[in-house]
C-alpha cells in the first residue's frame, strides 16, 4: 500500500508506504524527512501517534488511509 497525503506547508505529499513483499514500511515527510520501521505495526502505530487528520489537505485521504490500515490488520497475520 501507498498513500500520498498532500500538506497545506509542502511541496511535496507526505508518502506512506506499507510494502509487506519488499519489506518497506516507512514515511516520507513533506520536508523530505523520513521515518523507517521495521514491521507494518510500527508504521501504523507511529502513525495513529503522530498525524491526525487536520494536517493534510484532504480529511478523507487521510481517513482512507486509516481505514486501509484497520483492514490490513483485521486480515492480516501480524
Amino acid at each position: 500500500m501507498e498513500f500520498l497525503l498532500n500538506v497545506p506547508d509542502g511541496a511535496l505529499p507526505v508518502e506512506v508506504t506499507l510494502d509487506e513483499d519488499n519489506g518497506r514500511y516507512m514515511v516520507r515527510k513533506s520536508d523530505t524527512s523520513g521515518e523507517f520501521f521495521n514491521s507494518p505495526v510500527e508504521l501504523i502505530n507511529w502513525i495513529q501517534t503522530n498525524f491526525n487528520e487536520d494536517e493534510f489537505c484532504d480529511k478523507a485521504e487521510f481517513h482512507h488511509m486509516i481505514s486501509s490500515f484497520t483492514d490490513y490488520l483485521n486480515n492480516a497475520k501480524v
